[in-house]
């Protein structure tokens, strides 16, 4: 019931709104007292606010089924509305919180950090960390260390308990950890410890999750060892010397040794000939350093917007309805802006019939392996919001399942709120 209100709700909104954007000649002949520029400025301020409030009321009540999508929903929710009604994206983001909690708790990554948001406030935050487990730690680390760097008086202690903990059992947080050995101090003994014993935890590197995070810890390494003693500097990199000798020979490997020896060598000078004799394992692994390195990165799909605005006024619609998917959702959607920016609404709607219908096909041929379905529905809808917000809202709801609607309501939503 509270749902089939909500509906006729926005779309009033969207009609008050849309009229609110134009005043025809013939409107203001009529009217017996002229508008001013700052009251027509004002109504339209306020017409753009209710059309906001209602797009996230209605996406918030609509189901969503899948706990990540209730997540992705409460995190563009909070974000939209606290522009607009910040007490309301205080509740959203305390909701998401707790939710996002309990996909961890369940040994799930969370599809987003709500905590990262800048809408979560203290408390919540502070009952967040208490919730985590030590075990849980590295599947909550963006969330963690906004905690941490948000509001330290609340967190920092129950954070550090809980990292040194995983520490000792052999599992790490490293952003975590490295945010609170900044909060700490480089210098502060406990800093130094945790710096070492840190390097001398990693997980096991023939691993698919050690070849992506080699460069992070290599990173990490030279942002704290000229800031540590010596001494410790020194110890932390060779035992990550150690462990990259453990891993294949590989772009990642060859750059996270190239960083770690250069860094290693301007803390200790002509003491690092000296350092690497002492540990055989560490001085072969460094004998490979200069190795040309990089990462690998996952092959993206390529859309240019640019390239649509060229082609402007031609019609591709019969060759992009031929591609796969999600291709052809944000393909489609880059040429619908295109057309509808310079114009040509009749275009721009072909373009845009594809794209939406493309966003039913990627989202109910998700998996978890490959799901980028969300940031899909978001650009489309954004594109298509730019052209026109009430009809890309209309274009929204229209969509097969109610997760998708709701995101694509919100990005619609997102559109409006950023224009003055």
């Amino acid at each position: 019931m509270r749902l089939k209100i909500l509906i006729p709700l926005v779309l009033c909104a969207s009609a008050q709104w849309s009229a609110a954007q134009t005043t025809t000649p013939s409107s203001k002949a009529r009217a017996s007292k002229p508008a001013t520029p700052a009251s027509s400025a004002a109504q339209k301020r306020q017409a753009r606010k209710v059309f906001v409030l209602n797009v996230v009321k209605t996406a918030v009540a609509l189901p969503q089924p899948d706990p990540q999508d209730r997540l992705r929903v409460l995190n563009s929710a909070a974000s939209v509305v606290a522009p607009v009604q910040p007490e309301t994206a205080k509740s959203l983001a305390k909701e998401g919180a707790r939710l996002e909690s309990d996909i961890i708790a369940g040994g799930n990554q969370p599809a987003v950090s709500i905590l990262s948001s800048g809408q979560v406030d203290c408390a919540t935050m502070a009952d967040f960390v208490d919730r985590l487990a030590p075990v849980s730690l590295a599947m909550a680390e963006d969330s963690l260390v906004a905690a941490i760097t948000t509001c330290p008086k609340e967190t920092a202690d129950a954070a550090r308990l809980k990292v040194e903990t995983a520490l000792d059992s052999g599992s790490i947080a490293a952003r975590p950890l490295m945010a609170l050995m900044e909060r700490s101090g480089a210098k502060s003994r406990w800093s130094q410890e945790v710096f070492v014993k840190m390097f001398g935890a990693l997980p096991d590197a023939t691993t698919p999750l050690a070849k992506k995070e080699a460069t992070n810890y290599a990173a990490m390494y030279i942002n704290m060892a000229t800031q540590v003693d010596p001494d410790t500097a020194k110890e932390a990199g060779l035992k990550f010397l150690d462990w990259l000798a453990k891993m294949p020979p590989q772009g990642e490997r060859n750059l996270a040794v190239n960083m770690t020896t250069d860094a290693l060598k301007q803390v200790l000078g002509a003491g690092y000939e000296e350092a690497l004799a002492k540990d055989v394992v560490a001085k072969g692994i460094a004998s490979t350093a200069g190795q040309p390195g990089e990462v690998e990165h996952p092959e993206e799909e390529s859309v240019s917007v640019l390239q649509a605005m060229d082609n402007k006024g031609k019609d591709r619609t019969e060759e992009i309805s031929k591609l796969p998917s999600s291709l052809r959702a944000r393909e489609a959607a880059a040429h619908g802006f295109a057309a509808g920016t310079s114009g040509d609404k009749k275009l721009a709607d072909r373009y845009f019939d594809i794209a939406f219908s493309a966003v039913d096909n990627v989202w109910s041929n998700r998996t978890p392996e490959n799901n980028n379905a969300a940031a899909v529905v978001e650009e489309v809808s954004e594109a298509a919001a730019h052209v026109n917000p009430v009809a890309a809202l209309q274009r929204s709801q229209k969509l097969q399942d109610p997760s998708a609607q709701a995101i694509s309501m919100l990005a619609v939503a997102r559109v409006v709120v950023g224009q003055q």
